[in-house]
């Protein structure tokens, strides 16, 4: 059975999986969990000025407030991501386990807290496995489908419905699959600007070249 975050990693790059297999006790860094965090605070950062300019947000307080405000007035599920039922909560499906931030109730679903920057719209491709996978699980203990799920990115004050439809579990199949096959070190994907920001990078060998070598060609 497949952890949640090694479905991430096999819809990112098949070596990535490969590597993070290897190393399976890898350390958080502290600020990922500082901005975790911040997803259980949103009552006392969008009231308490003073909390919000020492929280470690990626955008002024005021665009901070102003894209969580929205989210507030959009979500109909606002105050269950505000007070979820249970935090922190593991989820065990057919295929697939692990951790979600939030677990919603009546009707099912979830959110993943993600520490990085969101795309300027949806969710990246292997956060969208990851969050199918936890939906899935989900699923799969409830005996219910799970019709949508939330990604939330609190350093930016963005918080997401993601509906599971048939093009994302198609790509969360498709990162199973990969998982399912990975047993020794995939193929490099040189060439990749996914490369760059990889943390197997430099164990990889991977060669990337910049965007003005390739616009070279």
């Amino acid at each position: 059975m497949h952890a949640f975050r090694d479905i991430e990693a096999a819809a990112y790059c098949p070596r990535k999986l490969y590597y993070r297999k290897r190393d399976p006790d890898e350390e958080v860094p502290e600020i990922v969990g500082q901005r975790r965090q911040l997803a259980f605070e949103y009552g006392t950062l969008l009231d308490d000025e003073t909390a919000l300019r020492q929280a470690p947000i990626e955008v002024t307080p005021t665009q901070f407030r102003s894209t969580l405000g929205c989210a507030r007035a959009r979500l109909d599920r606002w105050a269950e991501l505000l007070d979820p039922a249970d935090r922190e909560a593991f989820l065990s499906g057919r295929e697939c386990r692990g951790i979600v931030h939030k677990r919603l109730t009546d009707p099912p679903s979830l959110s993943l807290v993600f520490a990085g920057k969101p795309p300027e719209n949806g969710i990246w491709r292997p956060q969208s496995a990851r969050l199918v996978a936890g939906a899935k699980a989900l699923s799969w203990e409830e005996e219910t489908a799970v019709e949508s799920a939330y990604a939330e990115y609190p350093a930016y004050g963005v918080i997401r419905k993601v509906d599971i439809d048939a093009r994302r579990t198609a790509a969360y199949r498709e990162a199973v699959r990969i998982a399912d096959s990975v047993d020794g070190p995939p193929a490099r994907i040189g060439n990749d600007a996914k490369c760059e920001s990889c943390e197997y990078r430099g164990e990889c060998g991977a060669k990337t070249r910049s965007l003005r070598s390739l616009l070279r060609n």
